[in-house]
């Protein structure tokens, strides 16, 4: 499964996605904590991360028209730019509103970044290894994600804050790889920019349709691991919550690279039920090991998780890809990535609603309840993409 890495654009694929992530993982808690030393309150630390996320799903709507546009060296190295130069300025204040606004700028560039780069693994290799590609980046993405994450506050604490922006800065490098990529898919012919009048890289009907229920069995799963990573601080002690944390990130990378070789071979579109069945029971047990106050259950059911958590996102991606077809990879990428993001932040946000109305437990039967109910939805993609191939005159 390594060998997919030889193939040309892949390594710097790989080098750009790390070092842009760690740019991304290096502030995810660091920002808002900043902001909050400067004076701001909860609520202004949260908006931090609110206004990033914000700007990165806008700037994910309008990434396949500007790929089209400007091709693909020209946006990924701007989208690079904007998240890393913006990183060490956080030092020149600790305002709200100035923190917001880097925060803005950086989202915008996340959202370069996680479009393209997923777009590029799918362009790079034929459909028949796409699976793998997707795990490969997948492991690039998750790496930084892994050892940034809970290192970023000891770190800013113990150092100080400079270090972090400093390490946040680190998707600058990133730049002469994202040029270097940009031939080697121009070469393929996926980074010739389009005419003005083209529609190449806005979404049709038909397009939209086929993804929706890869995207919704993405949406649903990424609802309940949201909630889980967000208040794992605060269903159990801190040794719990670390080993949760661990657990269940470990798991994910690993599924989301290792079912790449198993979609390739076997098709996407028929693991998303058992999987989904698998997330339901996992999330039922955390509810169950939190009412009970179980620390080790909780840990378990949380790891087991991070199994569906992470191969739901490749094989969700492999069947958007899939069911949109070779000329929309971009919208496709745009839409799965809207999906992530969305999904992740409404989590969090239905999560603790409901634990502050009735608990927690109530809270994760309710997610374990939403992908039971996702299941339904699944059998529709394989359905849509033969449909909408035999209507455009394609081969199913």
């Amino acid at each position: 499964m390594l060998s997919v890495w030889r193939t040309p654009g892949m390594p710097q694929l790989g080098l750009l996605s790390v070092v842009g992530f760690a740019g991304y993982a290096a502030l995810l808690a660091v920002a808002p904590l900043w902001a909050i030393r400067g004076g701001a309150s909860e609520a202004g630390g949260g908006l931090v991360n609110g206004v990033l996320l914000g700007a990165t799903v806008l700037a994910q709507l309008l990434v396949p028209r500007a790929l089209a546009a400007f091709g693909t060296r020209r946006v990924l190295a701007a989208g690079l730019l904007l998240l890393g130069l913006p990183a060490p300025a956080y030092l020149l204040s600790d305002g709200l509103a100035w923190v917001l606004a880097l925060s803005a700028l950086r989202g915008v560039g996340f959202g370069v970044l996680t479009v393209t780069g997923s777009a590029a693994a799918a362009h790079l290799v034929d459909p028949a290894r796409r699976g793998r590609a997707i795990g490969a980046y997948g492991l690039a993405v998750a790496v930084p994600n892994l050892l940034l994450l809970p290192a970023s506050v000891p770190l800013a604490e113990g150092l100080g804050f400079a270090w972090v922006f400093w390490i946040a800065a680190l998707p600058v490098l990133g730049v002469p790889a994202a040029l270097g990529l940009g031939a080697v898919l121009r070469d393929l012919g996926h980074d010739r920019p389009a005419p003005a009048t083209s529609r190449a890289g806005r979404p049709d009907p038909r397009t939209l349709l086929v993804m929706v229920p890869p995207i919704l069995v993405l949406f649903a799963v990424t609802m309940a691991g949201g909630g889980l990573l967000t208040f794992a601080p605060l269903l159990a002690g801190p040794t719990t919550a670390m080993a949760l944390l661990l657990g269940m990130g470990l798991t994910a990378t690993l599924a989301r690279w290792l079912v790449g070789h198993v979609a390739d071979r076997h098709g996407a579109s028929r693991f998303l039920a058992p999987l989904l069945v698998v997330a339901a029971a996992a999330t039922a047990g955390c509810a169950w090991a939190v009412h009970h106050r179980h620390p080790v259950a909780l840990v378990v059911a949380a790891t087991v998780l991070g199994i569906s958590y992470g191969a739901l996102q490749n094989l969700t991606l492999v069947a958007a890809f899939a069911a949109a077809g070779p000329g929309r990879i971009p919208v496709a990428s745009a839409g799965w990535n809207i999906g992530f993001d969305a999904g992740t932040a409404s989590g969090a946000m239905l999560v603790g609603a409901l634990a502050a109305s009735w608990s927690f437990p109530v809270a994760f039967v309710v997610m374990a309840a939403v992908l039971l109910a996702t299941v339904l939805v699944t059998p529709f993609p394989r359905r849509l993409s033969a449909r909408t191939q035999l209507s455009s005159g394609q081969a199913p």
